[in-house]
């Protein structure tokens, strides 16, 4: 019989922090749309910004330089 392969342990995953500020009832709003959701406000929040930061990861941002506005007026 031939030998099974040993499994290749998985890379863990970083996770990095990022804080925002709500008001109060914006936070009132978030914990109640979640509980009523039966889900966190974490997973709440991550799953309505996923859309948004799925094709972005590998992404290369190049510097935009800004044409001033007292250029423009020039022509």
């Amino acid at each position: 019989m031939p030998r099974k392969k040993a499994k290749k342990s998985r890379k863990p995953v970083k996770f990095k922090t990022i804080t925002i500020k709500v008001t109060a009832r914006q936070k009132k709003s978030l914990m109640n749309y979640s509980k009523s959701r039966r889900t966190t406000p974490n997973k709440l929040i991550k799953k309505a910004i996923r859309p948004l930061l799925q094709n972005y990861a590998g992404l290369e941002v190049g510097n935009i330089s800004q044409a001033k506005v007292n250029q423009l007026e020039l022509f």
